[in-house]
């Protein structure tokens, strides 16, 4: 009974001891708090599932009242969101390129006549289908909104029954202007999947995950880098050279990016052989693209490893940054259906912005000139995260 009793001593002080060193460890403390807090933030209020406001472009080569009735038709449903008004199908295709719409919407020059005719018309929306999430919500909607417009021109259309109603094979694939056929409803709205036409998860997700994986693995390699010399007794050494704050930073990046290059061409060549997911775009135009996103990561683990004490408080650290990146990126839930604050954060996001340099690359074969902006963002948080972690390093012990 004494040693029982010894022994349940023993184990109350060594709970004592380790609550004053949880309550004496500040990060620790607010990572209790702060990563179920952030969770449920994240899927409560960021995370939605149906998506509304895609960037919309529109091709209105009728430029009648009637047409400018039907954009105002399709804002009405809340899918599309129009940004823009453009002049061709080619500028169109290549804001698709550039994912800086996620349809186009082509209205043709003969929508009037054709109505006036009873011929029926047809409206052809270019949709982004690199995403399916979106490709999906923005075919339902348009083909719904294509059936009420139908019904509602009936009295239009010629019903009289004529084998001249038939349309001629693949009239539905056309982007522009169709010839001047008698069509089997008054009014149509054909939806063409872009890049992915199959809708194939696989093609959406392997582009996705490069920036992922990189971003699991240089993060949490780099946070512990400066952390693992402290608690090894290295960083002493470290301590005693000519070198400064920011050649330490720059010098713990460097080796790292090597491993990035390589986890990218392997996660690539296996997604290539096991998923069949064609790569379209220039392999080195990618590649000059992935360095900032790749020097990001990097920065951001250092920035880590900088402000964290041990490798515990890093992998915390790490964790509260990769969380956000996950859910506010677009990479699992449609960018276009998070709540303005929400895409806000996300625009701060290094992911978020090499999601769509690689999908862009990749499946649209769009080029790193067209996607200067997303580079740049990652290349400025580069420079962001290197500045802080250079301001918070310091070659001390302690």
């Amino acid at each position: 009974m004494r040693r029982v009793l010894a022994s349940l001593l023993r184990i109350r002080a060594m709970a004592q001891k380790e609550r004053r060193q949880l309550v004496r460890d500040r990060l620790t403390l607010a990572m209790i708090v702060g990563i179920p807090a952030l969770q449920l933030a994240l899927f409560g209020y960021a995370v939605n599932l149906d998506v509304r406001h895609v960037p919309t472009a529109v091709v209105d080569a009728a430029s009648s009242e009637r047409s400018r009735r039907l954009v105002g038709e399709l804002e009405a449903t809340q899918t599309f969101d129009v940004t823009r008004s453009i002049g061709s199908v080619a500028e169109g295709i290549a804001l698709l390129e550039a994912s800086k719409v996620g349809a186009v919407v082509v209205i043709p020059p003969d929508l009037d006549r054709r109505l006036e005719r009873g011929r029926g018309a047809e409206i052809s929306i270019l949709a982004d289908g690199s995403n399916p999430t979106i490709a999906a919500a923005v075919a339902e909607s348009g083909e719904g909104l294509g059936a009420r417009l139908s019904t509602r021109y009936r009295p239009f259309a010629n019903e009289s029954g004529s084998g001249a109603l038939r349309a001629p094979p693949g009239y539905g694939e056309r982007v522009e202007a169709a010839p001047d056929v008698v069509r089997p409803e008054p009014m149509r709205i054909a939806v063409i999947p872009f890049y992915n036409p199959e809708r194939r998860t696989a093609v959406f997700i392997v582009p996705g995950l490069v920036g992922v994986i990189l971003t699991m693995t240089l993060l949490l390699m780099t946070a512990l880098a400066v952390v693992r010399e402290r608690e090894r007794g290295t960083f002493e050494f470290l301590i005693a050279t000519p070198v400064q704050r920011t050649e330490v930073m720059v010098g713990k990046v460097v080796p790292y990016l090597a491993v990035g290059f390589v986890q990218m061409e392997l996660i690539l060549g296996l997604g290539w052989l096991l998923f069949d997911v064609p790569i379209q775009g220039s392999a080195l135009s990618f590649a000059l693209a992935s360095l900032p996103f790749i020097a990001a990561m990097l920065a951001m683990g250092v920035l880590i490893s900088a402000a964290a004490n041990n490798q515990f408080q890093a992998m915390q650290l790490t964790l509260f940054f990769f969380l956000p990146s996950m859910l506010l990126s677009g990479f699992m839930f449609p960018f276009e259906a998070m709540p303005r604050p929400a895409r806000w954060i996300g625009e701060l996001l290094p992911l978020t912005h090499y999601l769509r340099v690689s999908r862009g690359i990749l499946l649209k074969s769009a080029t790193a000139e067209e996607l200067w902006g997303e580079v740049a963002a990652c290349a400025a948080f580069v420079v962001a995260a290197l500045g802080i972690a250079a301001g918070t390093f310091r070659k001390r012990l302690g």
